[in-house]
């Protein structure tokens, strides 16, 4: 089966996107749809956010990467979508965390707010981490 991840950035991300399509490529072997700019000229970030996120709602993707300068701008808009838990992530604990006991569905990173090691530790335990269930599908019910 083939596994989708649907990334995009907005201005402040576009070498971190290059760094994690190649991770998410070649580590984990996902196909990537890349709704992300290239460039670092301005953009609005909640255009790429809905198309990522609906691609996760929809079941397009099995997962999503947001990336802008704090990630927080991101998630905002991904999590208005029904379906979708995004979560921003500063260091790897919280990706690792939000995979066991939230079931994130779109991992939210900040370009500008952390270093490009950190960012990659936090993608590799992302997608590295599942999740838990038992106690934790209760509180995911209601959500």
């Amino acid at each position: 089966m083939t596994r989708i991840v649907a990334i995009g950035n907005d201005h402040a991300g576009p070498e971190v996107k290059r760094m994690l399509r190649r991770i998410l490529e070649e580590q984990f072997g996902y196909v990537v749809t890349d709704y992300g700019v290239d460039d670092t000229y301005s953009v609005d970030y909640p255009d790429i956010a809905h198309e990522v996120a609906r691609d996760v709602a929809m079941g397009r993707a099995h997962f999503g990467v947001l990336i802008c300068g704090t990630g927080i701008g991101m998630s905002m808009v991904a999590n208005r979508h029904e379906g979708v838990r995004a979560a921003v992530c500063t260091d790897s604990s919280h990706s690792v965390l939000t995979r066991q006991h939230n079931d994130a569905n779109i991992l939210c990173i900040g370009a500008r707010t952390t270093t490009d090691n950190e960012i990659e530790r936090i993608v590799v335990d992302f997608f590295n981490t599942q999740y838990e269930g038992g106690r934790h599908n209760n509180r995911l019910a209601k959500f």
